[in-house]
């Protein structure tokens, strides 16, 4: 068990410092400030298009991702 809650730890740690830089920026942490987020295709000869991010309304800033319920 040690090893799974270290790295646990070392995940939420990497997220931690993803999120205050993101902050720092002004951006949505979870779409980068993009307002929409790609999904990578499972297949090459299928092309799945980005979607708008749920969690900022598309905008891309902190201030709308900070602010959601």
């Amino acid at each position: 068990m040690g090893f799974f809650s270290v790295f646990y730890n070392w995940q939420v740690q990497r997220y931690e410092k993803h999120k205050s830089e993101m902050q720092s920026l002004g951006k949505c942490p979870d779409c980068r400030g993009k307002g929409m987020i790609s999904v990578a295709p499972a297949f090459n000869d299928v092309y799945i298009s980005p979607y708008e991010c749920s969690n900022c309304n598309g905008s891309g800033l902190y201030s709308e991702w900070i602010g959601r319920p």
